[in-house]
């Protein structure tokens, strides 16, 4: 119903045509109406009358029959014939009964007799006007109720939602269209088939409970989302957020937990069903995106201290021990920095594929970030549980990873945090295994070690250490001792290793094992390892210059710095710009570095070679042992570890090793340097080995540049240090 405000606006403010020959008497009409708020729009003759409602529309006419031209009864045909839904009031001087009823024929609402009284008048307008928009609202309702019904019939056919109707049992009465192409049946087919016929069996028990909720209304409709089968197997059920509420005055009443005698098929439910299958795939997508890592499918940061947690609180509840392991690849960066980006994805994809399959059930492997993962083992027994873990992760990560057409090599530094011994609370643990794991570093890599205070008060100094390394290099306290080579023949000195050394102003002579580990970890080793070679090719320049022309400078090189692009131009720049004769230079690289990039550094090492610089590999033995690179690179000499020299002696293996290296070097017409010789035991061996050069505390350490200037210039056999 139109409310009386309503009828008020639309009346107040409606546009009249008043209609008239007479001037005076047309003006006096429309200030009349103007006053009382109307829009009045004077016709002066049935002729402007035509014209104006042609053009305009109006919500009412006020007009004089008598016009000369064309008067009021043709305005009204006028009307008619234009099918103009315009009420008519005729004001006019007749007042016989047969104009009056002509005029009323004519569509006319009423009759006002001239001279008029302005009240009727104005009473007469306001009733017409009011009688006109009920009509015309009635119409409207009716038109709009039409609509809608129309849409609704619309809607629910071609609805993309699946429109359902259940009777008292359950059984579907009524679904659309839609059914068939979401799941495939045909509306045909599930009527009077009860509906739990339709839910994934894991949902039936849910989707009957949603129903049976009595507090359900149709105001307040049951929504809840369960699964839909599909027809056939080959399609995976359905996602569908189910909103259904009953039909009727008995709405409690429906899909009661007895079955009614009463077989009426009558609707009681009326519900809709959205797929949502696309949302809840995304939504899970976006739950494992925000708790794994893509890359590898491991949990991430946030999922392992969730799971940490949790398993902090059950072993203090059952009172048990559980171990966290920070790992940390060895040598990725370098695999990273010379393959690609995308072949160290596929290396931290492997890498994962072997990590997983040692691991016990329950156990939690997650991506930290970048190389570092952690690993969660809950309800441990003892210490021994978390070492075999370790041991089985640094086993099975030794074997070579097969990138395309690369073999790489990855270890792991493992570090071992115990709750509760080495800390309470999840935060603790994580930096513990993480301290532990940089003492693994520290100490050479790939390995383990279980966290102990001890290592706290070592990671502090190590704080302090790296920032008097940093202003180390900048005030020069690093200088260069050397270690000679000796001709195991004659004793003659044939070269001198540079080693470094770190004049700390407060805590004394600091030797490489103090601070190099650092240097590699904070990326100073490229800085140190080039201050270290200009020193020391500089102090060489000097003795070649005094007359030893032959003696040879060996220098170890960082793998950083010879994983550089440019590491072959800046070494000989570096050696141009003093003059020095590339022949005497001879460069330690371990094997590691030549096989992390078998490809790589066989062309830079073919370039040195070019210039004469020789080529030696550090710590042989301790690694690969390849013949193959050592038949396919320029190598001058093999320096056997010092582990191996110490057993020398009657029946041990290390001696064995040392007859392999050395008749393999032969072979091979290889250059042989015996590293850690202390003994003339020692000495004798590999002298009657064949060994050609040895190198050890037998003949001191290694000595600053004054005492070297000192030994060369004597010219004789260096003698041993009792």
């Amino acid at each position: 119903m139109i409310s009386d405000a309503l009828l008020e606006t639309s009346t107040v403010e409606a546009r009249i045509l008043v209609v008239d020959d007479e001037p005076r008497l047309l003006r006096s009409l429309v200030d009349l109406l103007e006053e009382q708020g109307f829009i009045a729009v004077p016709a002066l003759g049935g002729r402007a009358a035509c014209e104006l409602l042609t053009r305009e529309a109006f919500q009412l006419v006020m007009l004089d029959l008598r016009m000369p031209e064309v008067d009021g009864h043709q305005v009204m045909q006028f009307i008619q014939d234009r099918k103009i839904e315009t009420p008519v009031i005729v004001v006019s001087g007749e007042s016989s009964f047969t104009a009056v009823s002509r005029a009323l024929r004519r569509g006319a609402e009423d009759y006002i007799k001239k001279p008029f009284d302005p009240e009727e008048l104005l009473a007469t307008v306001g009733n017409v006007l009011q009688k006109q928009a009920l009509a015309w609202a009635h119409r409207n309702v009716q038109m709009r109720l039409e609509k809608s019904e129309e849409l609704h019939r619309y809607i629910v056919n071609t609805s993309p939602d699946i429109v359902f109707m259940l009777d008292r049992e359950g059984r579907v009465c009524f679904v659309n269209r839609k059914i068939e192409a979401l799941l495939g049946y045909k509306p045909s087919e599930l009527i009077g088939r009860h509906f739990r016929h339709l839910i994934d069996e894991q949902d039936v028990a849910r989707g009957t409970y949603a129903l049976q909720d009595p507090a359900i209304s149709a105001e307040n409709p049951r929504t809840f989302e369960i699964r839909l089968k599909t027809r056939g197997s080959r399609k995976a059920n359905r996602y569908f957020e189910i909103t259904a509420f009953p039909i009727g005055d008995d709405s409690g009443q429906f899909l009661p937990h007895e079955i009614h005698r009463s077989n009426t098929s009558d609707p009681c439910i009326y519900g809709s069903a959205r797929d949502i299958t696309e949302r809840k795939e995304a939504e899970a997508f976006i739950n494992f995106q925000a708790y794994h890592d893509l890359l590898t499918r491991l949990p991430n940061r946030a999922l392992f201290k969730d799971r940490l947690m949790l398993a902090i609180t059950q072993a203090q509840r059952n009172r048990q021990k559980l171990a966290v392991m920070f790992l940390d690849l060895d040598r990725f960066k370098v695999v990273n920095d010379t393959l690609g980006h995308a072949m160290g994805d596929r290396l931290l994809q492997a890498v994962t594929q072997r990590l997983e399959s040692c691991l016990r059930k329950g156990d939690t492997l997650s991506r930290f970030g970048g190389d570092e993962f952690t690993l969660l083992l809950p309800a441990i027994s003892t210490h021994n549980d978390a070492r075999k873990i370790a041991r089985k992760l640094i086993s099975v990560l030794k074997e070579p990873f097969q990138l395309g057409e690369h073999e790489v090599f990855v270890g792991v530094s493992v570090g071992i945090a115990i709750f509760p011994d080495a800390g309470q609370t999840m935060d603790q643990l994580i930096q513990c295994a993480d301290i532990a794991m940089y003492h693994v570093k520290a100490g050479g890599k790939d390995g383990y070690r279980f966290y102990s205070e001890t290592m706290s008060i070592g990671t502090a100094n190590r704080l302090s250490l790296e920032r008097d390394l940093r202003q180390a290099l900048v005030n020069k306290e690093l200088c260069v001792h050397y270690q000679p080579q000796v001709a195991s023949d004659t004793g003659q000195v044939v070269g001198l290793e540079a080693l470094v050394r770190w004049q700390h102003p407060e805590r004394g002579l600091l030797y490489p094992r103090d601070f190099l580990p650092l240097a590699e970890e904070t990326k100073l080793i490229t800085e140190l390892s080039e201050c270290v070679l200009d020193t020391a090719c500089q102090q060489m320049k000097q003795w070649i210059d005094g007359g030893h022309r032959t003696l040879r400078l060996a220098v170890n090189l960082s793998p950083l710095q010879v994983d550089h692009p440019r590491f072959v131009q800046n070494l000989i720049a570096q050696l141009r710009a003093i003059n020095f004769p590339p022949e005497n230079l001879e460069i330690e690289i371990t094997e590691n570095v030549i096989m992390n990039d078998l490809e790589q550094i066989s062309r830079k090492l073919q370039e040195l070679a070019e210039h004469g610089i020789r080529i030696a590999i550090d710590d042989f033995g301790t690694g690969y042992s390849s013949l193959n690179y050592l038949h396919r690179l320029p190598i001058h000499t093999l320096k056997v570890d010092q582990s191996f020299v110490r057993g020398i002696r009657s029946g041990e293996d290390g001696a064995c090793i040392v007859n392999a290296i050395v008749a393999m070097a032969h072979g091979l017409r290889l250059d042989i340097v015996a590293e850690g010789v202390e003994t003339d035991i020692q000495l004798a061996y590999l002298r009657n080995l064949g060994c050609q050069q040895v190198q050890g505390f037998f003949y001191g350490p290694a000595r600053p540049a004054s005492e070297i200037n000192e030994l060369l210039g004597t010219r004789a056999p260096i003698q041993a240090v009792v």
